[in-house]
C-alpha cells in the first residue's frame, strides 16, 4: 500500500491511486491528499452542491467548486460554510 502524509488530515494515510482532477490541481491533490482526505472532500462537495442548488452543467458552478476544492485542501479556514449544516 502506497502511503502519503495527507495535508488535510495531517496523518500518514493511504495515497490516491491516480489524480482525481485534471491538470495541475489534480497533480497537487495526488501528491498531497490521501484517499480518506479525498472522500471527506467528496462529502463536503455534495453538501455544497445540494445546499447551493448547483447545476453541474453550469460553468460558474464548476468554477465555484474548483475554487472551493483548492481552498479546502490548500488554504486555512477560507472555505464556504454550508448553511443549515451543524457539525457535532
Amino acid at each position: 500500500m502506497n502511503t502519503i502524509n495527507c495535508i488535510k488530515l495531517n496523518q500518514q494515510l493511504e495515497a490516491l491511486d491516480r489524480a482525481p482532477y485534471p491538470g495541475e490541481l489534480g497533480k497537487k491533490i495526488l501528491e498531497n491528499v490521501s484517499k480518506k482526505g479525498w472522500q471527506a472532500w467528496l462529502s463536503h462537495q455534495t453538501m455544497l452542491i445540494n445546499e447551493n442548488n448547483l447545476n453541474m452543467l453550469d460553468d460558474n458552478a464548476q468554477a465555484y467548486l474548483k475554487d472551493q476544492m483548492e481552498k479546502y485542501f490548500f488554504s486555512e479556514g477560507d472555505i464556504d460554510d454550508i448553511k443549515g449544516y451543524n457539525p457535532e
